[in-house]
C-alpha cells in the first residue's frame, strides 16, 4: 500500500519493500531579519564613521600657513595674462597632512555608500548589465560567503543557516555552471568550476545517508554531515529535491562529459536506490502540479525510455485545466508557482519551451494586471517571508490566485507576498518590458547594494526582506545567462 502525503504539491509516498518513509519537505523556521544587514557591510559602516570623525577632530588642528606665492591665481579674462604668469614657483616637497591621510583612507570605504549603476541608471537593458546582474549574484557564492571555504558546499543562505538541502546542491551545481557559461570563473584552478564541481559529486559519492539508504533531508555545509533538526527524523526524504539536484546534474553532464561517468554512478548506480522511485514518478501523470512537472523532468532525464512522456503529459494537464480569471487575464486552475516555472524555462532542453514560454507570458500579464489594478507590484515565489519558509502562489492547490501557504498548504491569512528579485529579474530578461524593469528599480530602490548577492525582496508593505540565499541568486543567474544567450 502506498501513503501518500504532499511534499512540494508532490504526493510523498512510502515504499513498504524498501521500508522508505519519504515526508513532506519543509524549511527550518529562520530568525526575524526584515532590517538586517551584511555583516561585512556593518564593518564598513563602522569604520567609515570612525574616519569622518577622526577628519573632523584633525580638521581643527593648527596648520602650516600657506604663503601667496604658493597659489595659483585664478585664470582671469585679462587677454595678458600669460601661462608663465600663472604658473607656480617651484616648492620642496611636502608631507601629506593628517587631514589628507584620513580623507584618502576614507574614500574607498565611502564610496561603497555610492551604489554602482544599476538597471535604473541603464539607458538600455543590453549585455553589460547583464554581466553586471550576473556578477552582483554570482557573488553569493564566493567561498566563505554562501559557500564554505573548506568544503566547498552551498549555505541555504549565508547569514544563519549553514546546512543545505538537495535542492540547495542542485542550485548550487546549476550556478556554477551558469557561471562557466557566462565567463565569471575560469574552467581550472583554485575555485573554477572544476575544482567546484569535484568538491561536489566527492560529497555526493562519500555522503552520510539514513538508515534505508537515502539522502537526510539536511546536511551541515562546514562537515558533509547530517544536520539534525528536531523538527523532523531521520527517516526524512524530500523526493522533489532530488529532481532538482537530477536537473543539475543532467546540464552538468551535457555541459562537460567528462563528468558523465560520475554523475551516472551517482544516480544510476550509486549507493542510493534511485530506480526504485521510478514507478512512483510514473504516478504523476495525472498531476497538474509545476513542481511535478519540474521534478519529473530530473528524474526523466536519467530514465528516459519509462519516464520521458511524463512531465509533457503534466504540463499538457495544466495547459488543458479550466482557466480562471485574475484582473481579467486567464489562468489554469492548476498549481503554479514560478519557482519550478522559471526553473524548468531556464535549465530544461526537454522540448516543451514553447509552451513553457506560454504558460509563463500568462502568468507575467497577470503580474501585470494586478499592478494595473491595485498600484502594488507582485512578483511571487518559494521563499522566506521573514517568519518561515512560504510557498506564494500564483494559482494555489485549493483553485485560488495569489494565496500565501506553509509547506502543508495550510493558507496565512495576514502573510503578504514579497516581490521576489528573481522573478523580477526573470521577468525582464524574458521580456524586457517597462513594466518588469520598473519593478527592478523599485527593489534596487528599497535594498541595499548587491555586494555578496541579491536579497530576496520587498513586500507590498515597504517591509524589506535581507536574506541572501541560493535558490534567489542562482535563478538570477539563470535569468542573466538566457538574456546574454539572446543578446548574443
Amino acid at each position: 500500500m502506498v501513503n501518500y502525503k504532499k511534499n512540494r504539491s508532490l504526493p510523498v509516498f512510502k515504499l513498504v519493500s524498501l521500508q522508505v518513509s519519504l515526508k513532506a519537505q519543509s524549511k527550518e523556521w529562520f530568525k526575524l531579519e526584515h532590517w538586517r544587514m551584511p555583516r561585512k557591510l556593518k564593518w564598513y559602516i563602522v569604520i567609515a564613521i570612525i574616519v569622518v570623525m577622526l577628519i573632523s577632530v584633525f580638521a581643527f588642528l593648527p596648520e602650516k600657513s600657506v604663503a601667496p606665492s604658493n597659489l595659483i591665481s585664478e585664470k582671469t579674462d585679462d587677454s595678458t595674462s600669460s601661462q608663465e604668469e600663472l604658473a607656480p614657483e617651484p616648492q620642496e616637497p611636502t608631507e601629506p597632512s593628517i587631514i589628507d591621510t584620513l580623507t584618502d583612507l576614507a574614500k574607498p570605504i565611502l564610496e561603497i555608500f555610492q551604489k554602482t549603476p544599476g538597471i535604473k541608471d541603464a539607458h538600455t537593458i543590453n549585455g553589460t548589465v547583464w554581466m553586471k546582474v550576473a556578477e552582483n549574484a554570482w557573488a553569493y557564492y564566493e567561498p566563505g560567503s554562501g559557500v564554505d571555504p573548506d568544503t566547498g558546499l552551498p549555505y541555504t543562505n549565508n547569514l544563519h543557516c549553514t546546512y543545505f538541502t538537495d535542492w540547495d546542491l542542485g542550485s548550487y551545481i546549476q550556478a556554477i555552471i551558469d557561471a562557466q557559461e557566462i565567463g565569471l570563473i575560469m574552467y581550472d584552478g583554485a575555485w573554477g568550476s572544476v575544482d567546484r564541481i569535484d568538491k561536489v559529486l566527492t560529497f555526493l559519492e562519500n555522503r552520510p545517508l539514513n538508515q534505508y539508504g537515502y539522502p537526510f533531508q539536511f546536511y551541515e555545509a562546514k562537515t558533509g554531515l547530517e544536520y539534525h533538526s528536531t523538527l523532523y527524523d531521520d527517516e526524512i526524504f524530500g523526493i522533489s529535491d532530488t529532481g532538482r539536484l537530477f536537473v543539475a546534474l543532467n546540464n552538468l553532464r551535457t555541459l562537460n562529459d567528462a563528468f558523465a561517468p560520475r554523475v551516472n554512478n551517482i544516480v544510476l548506480n550509486g549507493r542510493s536506490n534511485y530506480t526504485a522511485l521510478v514507478p512512483n514518478i510514473l504516478n504523476y501523470v495525472n498531476s497538474r502540479s509545476t513542481y511535478a512537472y519540474y521534478t519529473s523532468s530530473g528524474f526523466a532525464s536519467f530514465w528516459p525510455q519509462q519516464l520521458e512522456a511524463v512531465p509533457s503529459t503534466i504540463l499538457s494537464n495544466i495547459l488543458n485545466s479550466e482557466n480562471l480569471t485574475s484582473y481579467g487575464v486567464s489562468l489554469p486552475t492548476a498549481q503554479i508557482c514560478c519557482e519550478p516555472l522559471l526553473s524548468s524555462l531556464f535549465e530544461l532542453d526537454n522540448g516543451d519551451s514553447l509552451r513553457l514560454m506560454g504558460l509563463v507570458n500568462q502568468v507575467y500579464l497577470a503580474c501585470k494586471a494586478y499592478y494595473d489594478a491595485t498600484g502594488k507590484y507582485i512578483a511571487p515565489s518559494e521563499g522566506y517571508n521573514g517568519t518561515t519558509w512560504v510557498y506564494e502562489w500564483v494559482v494555489a492547490p485549493n483553485g485560488e490566485p495569489w494565496r500565501v501557504t506553509d509547506f502543508w498548504f495550510h493558507p496565512l491569512e495576514n502573510a503578504r507576498p514579497v516581490v521576489r528579485y528573481k522573478v523580477a529579474f526573470s521577468f525582464l530578461a524574458l521580456f524586457n518590458t517597462t513594466f518588469a524593469r520598473n519593478m527592478v528599480v523599485w527593489l534596487e530602490d528599497a535594498l541595499y547594494e548587491p555586494m555578496n548577492g541579491y536579497p530576496d525582496g520587498v513586500d507590498s508593505q515597504g517591509v524589506r526582506y535581507e536574506r541572501l540565499s541560493s535558490i534567489a541568486n542562482t535563478l538570477i543567474l539563470d535569468a542573466a545567462r538566457y538574456a546574454l544567450h539572446k543578446e548574443a
